[in-house]
């Protein structure tokens, strides 16, 4: 039986890595998928490889940086029973003291301002049918706070903060709100792996499962049973879905050029 029969699912920075594999694992189990995504060719891309699949996609562009364009994403989508903020683009590494402002604000806006933006546009549908899903991607990195990416995990915690706030107020009226910290193979992995050579060994050995996880099937999963009906009970959690990754921490040491 399909999970999300009758659901329509936005999901933001679908076109690659782990929005991808969700946006496949969605319409899989049959959900109308929202690819909201700013590169317009990987948008494409991964809505012509859902409905190739016999899935329902269309394209939306979005810069989530931006609230007028994630506003007029959100009601091109029409009414959104379950929204996935996943969209990010990557700042690139370096410490703490040699961050601009401008890195932090564009940082807060991709993570808590661009969830703030589409959570409250999908409210008021989820509100009115008495059931909705926001599952926010947040991260390790801001857990554990690694090196070289302080503005990148100080958004990803407030995107915890935000999400556990909403699941408090929303409760009351079906809508459940939980948050996934993923370790997968992404876009931001790919660059950091060139950058930091021998990266991912290292971070593999150090995990449980001793691999990445793979987007569609190992976090797609969890996102699956976060955005169906068996989630009816469960808001405000984090999981982190990350072959365990989470349970000593990761030992991850980049090297920012300096003394």
């Amino acid at each position: 039986m399909a999970r999300l029969a009758g659901r329509r699912a936005v999901i933001t920075g679908a076109g690659d890595g782990i929005g991808r594999g969700l946006a496949l694992r969605f319409a899989r189990e049959g959900a109308d998928v929202i690819v909201a995504e700013f590169d317009a060719a990987s948008g494409r891309s991964c809505v012509e490889d859902i409905v190739a699949k016999g899935g329902s996609a269309r394209f939306v562009q979005v810069d989530v940086t931006d609230k007028a364009s994630v506003l007029a994403m959100m009601a091109d989508a029409g009414g959104v029973d379950i929204l996935v903020n996943n969209a990010w683009r990557g700042q690139g590494l370096g410490p703490i003291h040699a961050k601009t402002d401008d890195q932090f604000a564009t940082s807060m806006k991709m993570g808590l301002y661009a969830c703030q933006w589409t959570m409250q546009a999908a409210f008021p549908h989820m509100k009115a049918q008495g059931w909705g899903r926001v599952i926010n991607m947040a991260s390790l990195n801001g857990v554990n706070a690694h090196m070289g990416s302080a503005d990148y995990n100080v958004a990803k915690e407030a995107v915890r903060a935000l999400t556990r706030s909403a699941a408090r107020e929303w409760a009351r009226y079906g809508i459940c709100c939980n948050i996934i910290c993923p370790a997968a193979m992404a876009p931001s992995t790919r660059r950091m792996m060139a950058a930091q050579p021998g990266m991912i060994e290292e971070i593999n050995k150090a995990n449980p499962m001793g691999r990445m996880g793979d987007a569609e099937t190992d976090i797609g999963g969890v996102a699956l049973f976060l955005a169906s009906d068996d989630c009816a009970y469960l808001t405000g959690n984090t999981l982190f879905v990350d072959g365990g990754a989470h349970i000593n921490g990761v030992a991850w040491a980049p090297d920012l050029g300096e003394d």
